[in-house]
């Protein structure tokens, strides 16, 4: 009996039932960057998809500068850098995604609303593609994760997976069950936050998680403050910094986030339970309609140089 290479699987990569190696993640700003770089990291596969092949060039260049920067201050080799990025591969077909067990929906939208349409068409598109049993997931922040999943064939499939800025530096990811989210799809989350070195916190599915609805109340009130002329945007951050040991101060995080963003988690928020906390400060709608949307823009509560925050805030005038 003549025997080949192809009868004992030499050569090929055997997948076991259940096992994940690969992740797609659709919409690659500088959250979905932050998403692929962590997973790559892990040493899985990731194929993200984005807008236009001189986009995905963007995207790779991006991804490489990051690196560097780790590199500078010895987080990382050049060696490690060129096996993380060997991982990574960039797309602007759907189709590529068909053999990712998870699918995660990162898009970036900076327009006001919560852009469900336009997450449902991703959802369809995804699962037209995948295998029956891949998991398609929403990298979601104040939408619910039971609205995206009932566009598609097998919603038990889908579940919010959301990660807690700045990624590397956290520990956690927020995982939330929709309504027809099944036992198998969260075990198979939770078995991939673990080979992220992150920890679950599951969440019940409610507008807005733990994480969103604690920052933009926290934002709004640092506001208050400094609209009382009681501190300056530098002195709050600092105070909350170090009387909570967070990572980053109120308006810090509210730049590293993006002031747009933040505008429309509050109004998202608002709009569902329609209670003053979550009712966007004045200040935070100034600074969007003056075009200070934060550190992606060189300027929001901070100036910023070459991505660091510099010690003069925005003037005044803009606060006032």
């Amino acid at each position: 009996m003549s025997e080949t290479l192809a009868d004992f699987s030499l050569g090929k990569r055997v997948q076991t039932k259940g096992m994940i190696q690969k992740v797609g993640v659709v919409g690659c700003g500088a959250v979905g960057q932050e998403i692929t770089r962590t997973i790559s990291e892990y040493g899985l596969d990731v194929v993200f998809l984005d807008v236009s092949d001189d986009r995905v060039k963007e995207i790779y260049q991006q991804l490489s500068d990051q690196l560097d920067e780790v590199i500078n201050h010895w987080g990382l080799t050049p060696g490690e850098k060129r096996a993380i990025l060997s991982r990574i591969k960039g797309t602007t077909k759907f189709e590529d995604l068909a053999d990712c067990d998870i699918v995660i929906e990162s898009i970036s939208s900076r327009k006001r609303g919560t852009s469900i349409e336009f997450r449902r068409e991703i959802f369809k598109k995804v699962e037209s593609v995948v295998r029956r049993d891949a998991i398609i997931a929403s990298n979601i922040a104040t939408l619910m994760i039971s609205d995206l999943a009932e566009v598609l064939a097998y919603p038990e499939r889908a579940l919010g997976i959301h990660f807690i800025l700045p990624i590397s530096k956290t520990h956690v990811v927020e995982v939330v069950r929709g309504i027809k989210s099944s036992d198998q799809a969260y075990q198979q989350v939770v078995k991939f936050t673990g080979m992220i070195n992150k920890q679950t916190i599951a969440l019940n599915e409610s507008p807005g998680n733990i994480s969103t609805r604690m920052m933009v109340t926290t934002v709004n009130e640092a506001c208050e403050i400094l609209m009382e002329g009681v501190a300056s945007v530098k002195d709050i951050d600092l105070a909350v910094k170090e009387s909570t040991g967070h990572l980053y101060g109120p308006f810090e995080m509210a730049d590293r986030i993006g002031l747009d963003k933040v505008l429309k988690y509050m109004e998202n928020l608002y709009q569902e339970f329609g209670e003053k906390k979550y009712m966007p400060s004045p200040i935070i709608k100034r600074l969007v309609r003056a075009g200070y949307h934060g550190k992606h823009v060189g300027r929001g509560f901070y100036n910023y140089l070459s991505g660091k925050p510099q010690d003069q805030t925005v003037s005044c005038a803009v606060i006032k």
